[in-house]
């Protein structure tokens, strides 16, 4: 049995490598890495080194389990592949945040899907937010039979560089979007602030779909800050990481958080704001949670004027080791593990 990746914004390069950094394109990457001789579904057929390529229409059924990122596109992969006169085997993969309260239209469509299909989910939290949209909207008949599965999605160790001094401290930007969830305006607002007290550089690495607006613009304008595009390469990123003093994370609403997990691991100081789904991310205890503006602006000034004794505040609320921690509890050997695990469960092994 052949895995099949289905993500309708995936592209794959000239060289015939996935390309782009965004969550959805390491994700695709890290897939294709995990099971042998993987299909990437696409507008047309082509062999790659590590995948092949081939139009949803061209794969045989019968050999074939979809991994569907596009959630709400399984009802129609199943028509599309039924016509071969077999059971499709689809399992949904769920790695953005799901919302009962969503529009309507959306949040029906995911509950149905997520009853029609198996479902692997890229954090407790994510399942559980598909286990509340399946309970109001859809019926009893089809809930009761949902099967839903999660792990963590983690990150490689590995990638993980030695910390390097910087002449100025560091502040990263948590995101590659300037969308309304990430509160960029909430973030500029608290590191003005703070600039104004200790001198810092903000860096803010953002997807070209928002490196070219008129928002991106205007924050460009500020002496204090460097905005550029994504890394070019994995190793760059972490390089950068290694270099970086401390995050501030504003996001109202996260379903895993791959970019700030990494950050911690790689020994940047993170000031989060007291949710539920920063709390999902750290040990009981974590020191540096803000409850309102004023409380961010401190624990982001004192992460950049002491960021050692920061770091060794955190190893404390972790038992001795915070890199420790976030090493158990984060990395994709557990999340390499757990989607296997899930297909040969649901759909009797791969090879």
């Amino acid at each position: 049995m052949r895995i099949a990746i289905k993500w309708d914004d995936v592209v794959v390069d000239p060289q015939g490598h996935i390309a782009g950094h965004a969550a959805g394109d390491t994700l695709v990457r890290r897939l294709v890495r995990v099971f042998d001789h993987p299909i990437v579904i696409g507008p047309a057929s082509r062999h790659c080194d590590d995948f092949d390529v081939l139009p949803l229409e061209l794969v045989d059924a019968r050999d074939v389990v979809v991994i569907n990122m596009d959630v709400v596109d399984s009802p129609q992969i199943w028509r599309v592949l039924s016509k071969q006169n077999v059971e499709p085997r689809i399992m949904n993969f769920v790695w953005w945040p799901v919302r009962p309260d969503a529009p309507t239209v959306r949040a029906a469509s995911v509950a149905l899907s997520c009853t029609l299909f198996p479902t692997f989910a890229n954090s407790e939290r994510t399942a559980t937010e598909v286990r509340e949209t399946i309970g109001k909207w859809t019926v009893q008949p089809l809930s009761e039979h949902a099967r839903l599965g999660w792990v963590n999605l983690g990150f490689r160790l590995d990638h993980i560089q030695p910390r390097q001094p910087s002449d100025l401290p560091i502040v990263l930007y948590p995101a590659i979007y300037l969308s309304r969830n990430k509160r960029p305006d909430v973030f500029l607002q608290v590191v003005d602030k703070v600039r104004r007290r200790i001198p810092l550089r903000v860096e803010m690495r953002l997807h070209e779909s928002h490196l070219v607006t008129e928002e991106a613009m205007d924050i460009s304008r500020h002496d204090w800050v460097w905005l550029g595009p994504l890394t070019a390469t994995r190793k760059s990123y972490w390089e950068a990481l290694a270099h970086t003093t401390a995050f501030l994370a504003t996001a109202e609403n996260e379903s895993y958080g791959m970019l700030y997990v990494e950050a911690l691991g790689a020994g940047v100081v993170g000031v989060l704001p007291d949710h539920e789904w920063a709390h999902a991310l750290v040990p009981e205890g974590y020191p540096f949670f803000y409850h309102d503006l004023h409380e961010a602006e401190e624990m982001l000034t004192r992460a950049l004027q002491d960021p050692d004794a920061c770091r060794q505040e955190l190893d404390a609320c972790a038992g001795g080791s915070f890199a420790s921690w976030i090493a158990d509890h984060h990395s994709d050997d557990a999340f390499d593990k757990a989607v296997v695990a899930r297909v040969d469960e649901w759909f009797g092994g791969t090879k």
